[in-house]
């Protein structure tokens, strides 16, 4: 029942995480700091019912996922707040909720670190992205698509409204002999003023179309909320996904 309440804790911290790194790309350090304030009395308890053989158990989960999320974040493949509220839940949850006294198989995949399972369930969920952006180019465009390379990673926005959209330039634009070179911009080119105005000016001189290939910031907090759902009820989707095609 514990682990109940505390999925049920967790649940509207994540889902407004979300709706934040929707609307604006970022989320609040307050929220992370009441999650874990609020989720103290959780893990006060589960030391007081666990004694000394929990604190390894703790101390293990949370010292891990914060290595590990400190070392993707400095290699800039992951925000702020994904990293943070890893380690909020890998403090209030180190372990797999036990699920099963309700009568259902949940959580049977997995590797009992709950933060890394809500990880790696993350990350094997953005697949989807790259699939739908394909599904929603293929809808628009059918096979006339310029750049077939770039179904799979953003679609083709108009200049006009580039600046009500939290996107980046798939490509960056250079004039050269009075001709526009384009070149493939890993990461992305970051879209404000100057740039939209340099667009408009090459579009108006006809160098360029009036569309441009962009690509959306997923807001990670989006899969890893999905992950924590997934890891909550089913488990590890890779230690699944692992164990299944091992035991054919």
């Amino acid at each position: 029942m514990l682990d109940i309440l505390k999925i049920l804790f967790c649940i509207p911290f994540l889902i407004y995480s979300c709706y934040s790194d929707i609307k604006t790309r970022r989320v609040t350090n307050k929220l992370w700091l009441i999650m874990l304030a609020g989720g103290s009395p959780f893990i006060l308890y589960d030391i007081y019912r666990g004694g000394v053989a929990y604190l390894p158990r703790l101390l293990i989960s949370a010292g891990l996922i914060f290595v590990f999320v400190y070392i993707i974040f400095q290699l800039g493949t992951f925000g702020g707040a994904d990293a943070k509220s890893l380690i909020v839940l890998s403090i209030i949850l180190p372990t797999y909720p036990e699920l099963q006294d309700f009568g259902f198989p949940m959580n049977k995949h997995q590797i009992d670190l709950f933060a890394f399972g809500v990880f790696g369930n993350a990350v094997l969920l953005t697949i989807v992205v790259p699939l739908g952006l394909a599904t929603y180019n293929l809808a628009k465009m059918g096979f006339h698509i310029d750049k077939p390379a770039y179904i799979f990673i953003g679609y083709k926005a108009k200049i006009t409204e580039l600046a009500r959209r939290h996107i980046k330039l798939i490509e960056n634009f250079e004039v050269v002999d009075g001709a526009v070179k384009r070149h493939f911009k890993r990461g992305g080119v970051e879209v404000n003023e100057k740039v939209i105005s340099e667009l408009k000016t090459l579009a108006e001189k006809g160098l360029i179309k009036e569309e441009v290939w962009v690509t959306p910031g997923l807001p990670f907090m989006i899969p890893i909320t999905l992950g924590f759902f997934v890891a909550a009820f089913y488990g590890d989707l890779i230690f699944g996904l692992t164990k299944y095609l091992i035991l054919r």
